[in-house]
């Protein structure tokens, strides 16, 4: 069966409508399309920084949080965007982290970490965690609770949010109470049944794509040992890992990798949910969010990190 008749009903025609992009020929050109303008909560303040990035670099990063919010310390979560590592800025999710905001009464942190090519591994990693030892600091203003930490991101923001609760374990870093990385993209070999099965290019994220931007995001440590704060499929060792939400839909390339990864964790002893989406493609719930299935998705997941972070 062909791929768009696989798709849920709900989810086929708005799918029909989306530009295909094909990397890397079309990598410049998506960079340039604007990022539709979201009307901001009047319960969420948005506020842009600058603080030093993993090389010491300056770096931008978003503040969302309570308008109405007390004295006392608030949860926080590091989102990290989607993009493919290539693409994308945090801009482009700014109604899910005002959501999250609202949903959970916390603070959420988004980075705009460096995207390859130009800044290939480990610059964007090493952005995120030196977003996190911000964040977790003291001597900023946001006023965290550190025992109450959360890191998520979907897609190459999953992949990112997975190879930093790998990376903050091993250095001892900041202190991570869950973690979810949404349909992440975290294995690099492309040898997945779901990898060579999603390949048709109305599929939002399909093989090609996928082969393109690890070229692109590996650069020249694709020659050699590829680190699993890169690639954390790669991981030999998931003990000791926080809790873990996450999900993906059928027809999504990273199917697959995502569910070796979900088994992997419960066989290191730590607690994991998961759901999958029959007939839902790459990240279905941005593309259709007026969706049943969409609706449901994002509030599975936006539940899951409020229980995570209230108790």
């Amino acid at each position: 069966m062909e791929f768009l008749n696989r798709v849920k009903a709900e989810l086929r025609e708005n799918l029909k409508t989306v530009p295909i992009i094909q990397l890397p020929q079309d990598l410049d050109k998506t960079r340039q399309i604007p990022i539709p303008s979201n009307a901001n909560s009047e319960h969420v303040r948005i506020t842009e920084r600058f603080i030093p990035g993993g090389d010491g670099q300056e770096m931008l990063i978003k503040i969302y949080e309570p308008v109405q919010r007390s004295k006392e310390e608030l949860p926080a979560v590091l989102w990290s965007h989607g993009g493919g590592y290539v693409l994308g800025h945090p801009n482009g999710e700014d109604s899910l982290c005002e959501s999250i905001v609202q949903a959970v009464n916390c603070i959420v942190v988004s980075p705009d970490y460096r995207l390859a090519p130009e800044h290939s591994y480990p610059a964007a990693i090493e952005d995120c965690y030196a977003t996190l030892v911000w964040m977790t600091s003291t001597t900023n203003e946001l006023n965290v609770d550190p025992m109450r930490v959360a890191i998520g991101g979907g897609s190459a923001g999953g992949g990112l949010t997975a190879a930093l609760a790998l990376m903050t374990r091993d250095r001892k870093g900041p202190v991570i109470c869950f973690q979810m990385p949404l349909y992440p993209m975290i294995d690099d070999r492309n040898i997945t049944p779901s990898s060579y099965e999603i390949t048709d290019s109305h599929a939002v994220w399909f093989r090609s794509n996928n082969i393109s931007a690890w070229e692109m995001y590996l650069g020249d440590s694709a020659h050699g040992e590829i680190s699993p704060y890169a690639a954390p499929t790669r991981a030999k060792n998931l003990e000791g890992l926080p809790p873990t939400y996450t999900c993906v839909g059928q027809l999504d390339p990273f199917r697959d990798e995502t569910i070796d990864y979900v088994a992997r964790l419960a066989q290191a002893g730590v607690d994991v949910e998961f759901q999958l989406y029959p007939g839902c493609f790459h990240a279905f719930e941005h593309i259709v969010p007026d969706a049943e299935i969409s609706q449901h998705a994002k509030n599975g997941y936006i539940q899951a990190l409020s229980r995570a972070l209230n108790g």
